[in-house]
């Protein structure tokens, strides 16, 4: 790879109502009529910091380009903005595909990388043609510019690795992720055990989780390392009307959440609970609001609403649950999925409150309430940034929803991001790529290789389940994978994800394995290939 991070730019393009070409004014800056951006060595040769200064105007953007062309064959790896949604893979040149905070790429020997360390202050993206790389930096504050002042802002700080002949590109790409992130945060413990979403999809009570829990518990047997049970959303008094947000107290068929968490770790098992932080159907102050439809959209820049983030989030470390998943931030703030975000994260026409920070920073301070209110509680980002959440977070989930109603949706979801969000494992976090949804109308054949796969991926393991709709093998195969899930594991490996984008042959602590996951010469199953919200 002849493009290196180091080269100096061939252009540096500033846009505030319009885009501004900048000139530069020194070796390492560049300056215009409304802005400068300048770098600098950061962490020895490997890190390169950008800084932006504009007092005097609302920037949005700020796009970097450099000249190198590629002369041969090479295959490029892109990250996801949030979770992926069975889109990612190796893939060719593509002037215009957007690669979210980083870029791997294989020339057929060696698979070098270069991107963002994780927690930048830009929501940034990288682009490469024949001709060279660009790289766009996303400073705006919701639909608006930022209003810097007299701040300088360190947009990102990048980083690049190149890599050997000897080590396969699944290797370079962990090494690299590792460089990506000075402070992972990872579970004290393998994470595994159940979660009630899909098969109950947001229809159950507090008898009924006690019941999962019994049996949740039953499945880990004696095990010390003891699993979780997390109640996702059903429990809270807006459970069931249009819009699923607060206020966070539990509703007629949860009448007592921190009785609740007692009974559940008395039957054996780790209490968990959902929750949506920023959408709330109570009465609260008009500053606080961003937006309404389908109840409030909280505006996380006004410190009151991060107060009142803290606030509930503690409450249910108090109620004793050991693990808080919180979801549909990154869709609450931008108003769009990752798969349609591309080269514009924002779909709103709304700035936020506190117009001097960019959308990297508002977020990266909420996560950061949400982190420090959670207090022992682990946490799960469901919806959430990875590049944002790494070192605040345990644990990510790094795809979208897999199914308890179609084999094919968990397929694609489950499998893709298994297979290319594995080099953060570890790196970053520990990686969630969701659930094993056993019901009657996913095919066993099929689930249960999804099943056996997580278990031994070295990465949390949840199942949802009704116990009445099991039988014999289904329960004797939970309790196989619970008992390896609850071990400490090696992250598996996909061996063929250079060309497979759901990834059939993988390596795991128990050696080489291969899955079959269409069954196509068996079972006529429909082809869903947009059917998302199964």
């Amino acid at each position: 790879m002849n493009f290196t991070i180091y080269d100096r730019p061939a252009a540096v393009f500033v846009e505030t109502e319009g885009w501004e070409r900048l000139e530069p004014s020194g070796q390492s800056a560049w300056s215009g009529n409304s802005a400068s951006v300048s770098t600098e060595q950061a962490g020895g040769r490997n890190e390169i910091k950008l800084s932006l200064e504009a007092s005097g105007v609302e920037v949005k953007t700020v796009r970097i380009r450099w000249n190198s062309p590629f002369s041969g064959p090479i295959t490029l790896l892109a990250d996801h903005w949030e979770r992926g949604y069975g889109d990612l893979g190796w893939m060719g040149l593509q002037p215009e595909r957007v690669f979210p905070w980083y870029v791997l790429m294989h020339d057929g020997k060696s698979t070098n990388g270069f991107g963002v360390k994780t927690g930048p202050s830009a929501m940034c993206y990288w682009q490469v043609d024949s001709a060279g790389v660009t790289l766009t930096l996303d400073v705006s504050c919701g639909s608006l510019g930022v209003q810097l002042g007299a701040r300088r802002l360190e947009m990102a700080v990048l980083t690049e690795r190149k890599g050997t002949d000897s080590e396969s590109s699944f290797e370079a790409a962990r090494r690299f992720c590792e460089m990506l992130c000075d402070r992972s945060l990872m579970p004290e413990f393998p994470v595994y055990g159940g979660n009630n979403w899909y098969y109950a999809y947001g229809k159950s009570t507090a008898e009924r989780i006690l019941e999962d829990s019994r049996f949740i518990s039953n499945l880990a047997g004696e095990n010390a390392n003891r699993p979780f049970m997390v109640i996702d959303d059903c429990w809270q008094l807006g459970a069931g009307v249009t819009g699923n947000g607060g206020p966070w107290i539990g509703n007629r068929d949860f009448p007592d959440m921190g009785e609740l968490a007692a009974q559940m770790k008395q039957a054996g098992v780790r209490p968990g609970i959902w929750l949506r932080p920023l959408l709330t159907h109570e009465n609260v102050p008009d500053a606080w609001i961003r937006y309404t439809k389908e109840g409030h959209y909280l505006d996380p820049s006004v410190p009151g609403v991060l107060e009142y983030v803290a606030e509930f989030t503690g409450r249910m470390n108090e109620w004793g649950f050991e693990l808080i998943k919180h979801d549909f931030t990154t869709y609450d703030l931008f108003g769009g999925w990752g798969m349609d975000m591309k080269s514009r994260t924002n779909k709103l026409p709304y700035t936020f409150a506190d117009r001097s920070k960019t959308s990297a920073e508002i977020i990266a301070d909420l996560y950061g309430t949400i982190a420090a209110a959670s207090k022992d509680s682990m946490i799960i980002g469901c919806n959430t940034i990875g590049h944002l959440a790494a070192g605040l977070f345990e644990i990510q989930r790094t795809g979208d929803d897999t199914s308890g109603r179609s084999w094919e949706r968990t397929r694609r979801m489950g499998v893709n991001t298994l297979a290319f969000r594995m080099p953060q494992h570890g790196a970053f976090f520990s990686h969630d790529a969701d659930c094993v949804g056993i019901t009657p109308q996913i095919p066993w054949e099929l689930n249960k290789q999804w099943l056996d796969l997580l278990a031994k991926s070295g990465t949390p393991l949840f199942v949802s389940a009704d116990p009445g709709d099991l039988n014999d093998e289904q329960i004797d195969a939970l309790k196989a994978a619970f008992a390896a899930a609850a071990a400490e594991r090696d992250a598996a490996e996909p061996l063929d994800w250079m060309y497979n984008h759901c990834p059939a042959s993988w390596r795991t602590a128990d050696g080489n394995e291969t899955y079959e996951w269409t069954g196509r010469d068996r079972l006529p199953l429909t082809d869903e290939e947009n059917h998302w919200w199964l």
